[in-house]
């Protein structure tokens, strides 16, 4: 841009520039910083600081998102072109189903924000960029497993059986598949299970944002079914909240009954073979300070 329209520029409000080159990140003209650095106002000045720490946040998340994609080009440069992000949302709650996502990103997709739903924590922003997600993927898919099937066959494995689902839906059959931390029995493709696998891989975080985001809605709505347990704020998760309605009002049909909240809620001894995960989540009864994530 010429020097004439730096000075064009400069004629303007400094509200409108910032409006432009802050808010709006609009590409700023070659000369217009050095111009807001010598300008007299005080104002023009603190603009030229902030559009340059706005710059470097860009770059910032510029070497994030391509550090996301360390995994997929990898595989992108081998010729396998459909590689699928699987993740999944509700291992840890007491009530629902879990979900799981699975997402095909498009080669060298880049969407800015996009995290471990873990890491998004305003859910505004984790609903924009599942729409986001579900917009600009090649295929997408969720699936779940049921909580009588959580019971059956204990949540490692309703976990893994949701992620199957998830990837069988995909409408196609993916080159290769990214799972955060395990590995799917009877994948339809070849796989890699890694761990941490939502904040290193951005297909795995974009099905860890579709599954996050798509579980909550379904615990709103049941929320609305079941009122008096405040299922749309804990999401089912062990909170003091939660633990005490159970006790008040008891067990709904959407509680889990393998997990030993539940048991004690119904006065019943811990099940007789606890699963390894379960174990795990729960080896106190209950937890005054477990967090809905």
């Amino acid at each position: 841009m010429s020097a004439d329209s730096v000075e064009q520029l400069l004629q303007c409000a400094l509200s409108e520039l910032t409006e432009r080159f802050v808010t709006h990140s609009h590409p700023v003209p070659a000369g217009l910083l050095e111009a807001l650095d010598t300008d007299s106002r005080r104002g023009a000045r603190e603009l030229a600081r902030r559009i340059r720490a706005r710059q470097e946040r860009n770059r910032s998340e510029g070497q994030r998102l391509r550090h996301l994609l360390k995994f997929e080009v990898e595989l992108w440069e081998q010729g396998l072109t459909h590689v699928a992000g699987v993740d999944e949302a509700g291992m840890a709650p007491l009530a629902g189903p879990v979900v799981a996502a699975a997402a095909v990103l498009p080669k060298g997709y880049r969407l800015k924000g996009l995290d471990d739903s873990k890491k998004v924590l305003d859910a505004e922003k984790r609903e924009e960029l599942a729409v986001a997600i579900k917009r600009d993927a090649v295929a997408w898919a969720v699936g779940r497993a049921e909580v009588e099937e959580i019971d059956r066959i204990n949540i490692y494995h309703a976990g893994l059986l949701a992620m199957r689902r998830a990837v069988e839906g995909l409408g196609l059959k993916p080159d290769f598949v990214l799972v955060d931390a395990r590995k799917i029995p009877e994948c339809p493709a070849p796989q890699r299970g890694i761990i941490k696998g939502d904040s290193l891989s951005m297909s795995i975080a974009a099905a860890s944002i579709l599954a996050k985001t798509t579980r909550d809605r379904l615990m709103a709505e049941l929320d609305a079914q079941y009122p008096g347990y405040g299922l749309a704020a804990h999401k089912g998760y062990p909170t003091p909240q939660h633990v005490q309605a159970l006790k008040e009002k008891g067990v709904l049909p959407i509680h889990r009954r393998s997990f030993a909240p539940v048991r004690e809620a119904l006065g019943l001894g811990p099940a007789s073979t606890p699963s390894a995960m379960q174990t795990e989540l729960f080896p106190t009864l209950p937890s005054a300070t477990t967090k809905a994530t």
